[in-house]
């Protein structure tokens, strides 16, 4: 079993990406971001679900083949390795309830997350629809959880998408490791009003409304609210909403700032909406302003730094 870490969030990792050299030929995957930057802010637990069902590296390979009722994960050898793999999916999906995220690696039969090949039954073709089978399971019990592939994370904006989630369900699990309570709810919702509003001010407000009344079922309600928290959070943020929401940043600080610092603020902020200046850019100024003119509820918002800064997310988006 895994204890949970309120100081550093644990990520579940494909041990063939950290290096570890587990995969069929012997080989690895090791990713250089994950190894040599994002393991300065996080824990990883490697598992190789191949290895950990008794195979050994090198080994056979493995294949999902269409059957009369799905993908199966079957061996060049001949074997059905289908339950081993959802079985040891099950067993770590109920003894990760501690983790924050889950970095899969891609294109495998028993961890690729999307598009791994399902070959036909006779052999002869392919079609990229298939997930790994210990990813499927994994997914499945933890439907929150903040997952992603190795290679999708060289996309700067999946990489920032998905250490942003990563923080905020880290944040979440801390609030269940210390006792849910209205008043936690409440606080949490509140630090995330402005990263909920960029990614969908639709939802932040059902959000908002689904929080009106706390004296109902508070568990029922916060598996509810996380549910649409985390499904929210994964959809990519456009440039117009960072700039609404930094608009509404500038109006709670406008009674703060001279006329020159609005003035400054205002272009920074335009800059970036039309690509002229990164997002950075204008995170950077409010940080500052705040730094000079103190306001606790905005310097609360995970939006201003929803993941440490050394991590250099925000530079290419």
């Amino acid at each position: 079993m895994y204890n949970f870490n309120p100081k550093r969030p644990q990520l579940g990792i494909s041990s063939c990406v950290t290096g570890q050299e587990v995969r069929y030929d012997a080989g690895h995957k090791r990713s250089a971001f994950c190894m040599e930057t994002l393991a300065e802010h996080v824990d990883f637990l490697p598992l190789c679900p191949e290895m950990a069902i008794g195979m050994g590296s090198p080994r056979p390979t493995i294949r999902l083949v269409q059957a009369p009722t799905g993908p199966i994960a079957r061996c060049a050898d001949g074997r059905d390795l289908t339950q081993a793999l959802q079985d040891y999916g099950t067993e770590k999906s109920r003894e990760l309830n501690v983790i924050a995220g889950y970095i899969f690696c891609a294109k495998s039969p028993s961890c690729g997350m999307e598009r791994v090949k399902v070959y036909d039954a006779e052999g002869k073709g392919s079609r990229k629809i298939g997930t790994g089978v210990f990813a499927a399971e994994l997914m499945a019990r933890q439907p929150n959880l903040p997952v992603e592939e190795d290679g999708r994370l060289n996309d700067p904006v999946l990489r920032e998408n998905f250490i942003a989630r990563v923080y905020a369900y880290q944040d979440w699990l801390s609030i269940m490791h210390d006792g849910l309570s209205a008043a936690a709810l409440i606080d949490f919702h509140s630090r995330y009003k402005f990263l909920l509003m960029a990614h969908s001010p639709t939802a932040y407000l059902e959000l908002g409304n689904l929080l009106a009344n706390l004296s109902a079922d508070i568990d029922r309600i916060a598996q509810r609210y996380i549910t649409r928290l985390m499904r929210t959070l994964a959809q990519p943020i456009t440039r117009r909403n960072h700039a609404n929401v930094l608009q509404h940043i500038q109006g709670y600080l406008k009674n703060s700032l001279s006329s020159a610092e609005r003035v400054e603020l205002a272009k920074n902020i335009d800059k970036y909406r039309i690509g002229k200046l990164p997002l950075l850019a204008p995170i950077t100024l409010i940080r500052h302003y705040l730094a000079v003119h103190p306001n606790a509820y905005m310097e609360s918002q995970r939006y201003l730094q929803p993941y440490p800064d050394e991590l250099g997310l925000r530079y290419g988006i």
